[in-house]
């Protein structure tokens, strides 16, 4: 698996699915969850209230992970993960490195061979751009498919600036 990272925009990035940095309730937000649920339509939101009233009642737990389609955007899948947030005491190494793997869990089970990250928790969620880098690629390296034939073949991760991208590198 080839691991990258590069500023940009995570909702115009042509791979297979793009990871959302979302909130429990999946009805969209600030930052990259609210760029993607605008540039998605809004069968997004369609799709995801659907979750909300079926499979997750109570939202999205931190550090798990789950697929809706793309919709709008370039990418066939949106992988929606949860992060902990270090300003409600949420500093759990294990949970971020989860929302990681988690969603490298679920785009081998859609079948997406390249995947989109953002920085999850950085930022508003008050985790180090530094410690995110560390987790999140420690996470990605260390990961193992749940099942054989998992056909993920590149991570990219998608950061905001080249402060985070030297953090990201620097940890590739």
């Amino acid at each position: 698996m080839r691991i990258e990272a590069v500023v940009g925009d995570i909702t115009r990035e042509r791979v297979d699915a793009i990871v959302n940095a979302a909130n429990s309730s999946l009805m969209g937000g600030g930052g990259v969850d609210g760029a993607i649920h605008r540039a998605a339509g809004p069968g997004l939101l369609e799709e995801c209230m659907e979750l909300r009233r079926t499979e997750l009642p109570d939202g999205l737990p931190v550090g798990q992970a789950v697929p809706t389609a793309g919709h709008d955007l370039p990418a066939r899948w949106v992988i929606h993960t949860v992060g902990p947030n270090a300003r409600r005491g949420e500093t759990d190494p294990a949970l971020l490195a989860s929302c990681f793997t988690s969603s490298l869990d679920v785009a081998g089970d859609v079948g997406a061979a390249e995947v989109a990250l953002p920085a999850v928790s950085a930022g508003v969620f008050g985790w180090a751009m530094e410690d995110v880098a560390r987790i999140a690629v420690e996470a990605v390296k260390n990961w193992k498919p749940q099942q054989a034939g998992t056909p993920v073949e590149l991570v990219r991760f998608v950061v905001v600036d080249e402060a985070a991208l030297a953090a990201f590198r620097r940890e590739i």
